[in-house]
């Protein structure tokens, strides 16, 4: 079994790797993600999860142990979208989005000792055409104010999304595929990671 260290706090990517049946060590980052600037969204992702990714590898001493770092961003009609960060924000944000789509960018850093790997998924997402009512509701419970976007597939904005395009996991936050093609990169088998017991 090969350790894994998760540097992000994401309940979103903890639960995913946990019911694709990996429990990984959590060590959050704690990086300043306004050190980072691009216009490129799929390079912004990918910047930023490898900051967090150095940043956690740098305390691992374990140079088996693979570190994996992540980041999203929403491109939507070029701009590049975060986090909003507070309510208003993100109710403006919504009532842009709604009825449209928007692409959302996930970046995935992989560390194992001295050799990384870095690469991005990108899903289409389109946005159901939500009422003032609704995006204020939505706003209220909390929820879209830290995640990038300012919506989530597997919570309760997931109502308010009518359909994708490409990895659902890469919406959630940490795309399985793409993060499978990583670590065999970095000569890690997949299933030599599990270490939970199917469900």
């Amino acid at each position: 079994m090969v350790r894994m260290v998760l540097a992000s706090q994401s309940p979103a990517r903890l639960a995913t790797l946990r019911a694709a049946g990996i429990e990984p060590e959590v060590v959050v980052s704690g990086v300043d993600e306004s050190q980072v600037t691009t216009h490129d969204a799929a390079n912004l992702a990918a910047a930023l999860a490898q900051l967090k990714c150095r940043a956690v590898a740098s305390g691992v001493d374990d140079p088996d142990a693979l570190v994996v770092g992540c980041d999203s961003v929403l491109a939507f009609e070029g701009e590049i979208l975060g986090k909003p960060g507070d309510a208003d924000t993100a109710r403006a944000r919504w009532r842009r989005l709604r009825g449209r789509s928007g692409v959302l960018h996930t970046g995935h850093c992989v560390r194992r000792g001295g050799r990384e790997v870095v690469d991005s998924a990108s899903t289409v997402v389109h946005f159901a055409d939500v009422s003032d009512a609704e995006i204020d509701a939505y706003v209220a419970t909390g929820e879209p104010l830290h995640v990038a976007g300012a919506f989530t597939i597997d919570g309760l904005g997931g109502a308010f999304i009518r359909g994708i395009e490409g990895d659902h996991h890469c919406v959630v936050g940490i795309s399985l595929p793409l993060l499978r093609d990583l670590v065999a990169d970095l000569d890690v088998v997949w299933t030599d990671l599990w270490n939970r017991p199917a469900a």
